[in-house]
């Protein structure tokens, strides 16, 4: 009988988190989060409008004329 009081009360303690410190990693994840989805979309779309302007410069477009 008197272990298990001891374990009941052992049960009890509870931790403090701190929200303030996981809040601002989440900031900092998101900004980063923002900062590589604008790398990737101008690598990505960057030289697909680089060489279309290219080709159109060319005139690879046009139309040929016979």
């Amino acid at each position: 009988m008197f272990r298990c009081s001891k374990i009941k009360s052992m049960k009890k303690k509870k931790t403090k988190k701190k929200p303030v410190e996981s809040n601002k990693k989440n900031q900092e994840l998101g900004q980063t989060k923002n900062s590589a989805k604008l790398v990737l979309f101008l690598f990505g779309v960057g030289p697909i409008l680089a060489i279309t302007i290219f080709l159109y410069s060319k005139g690879f477009f046009n139309s040929p004329n016979m």
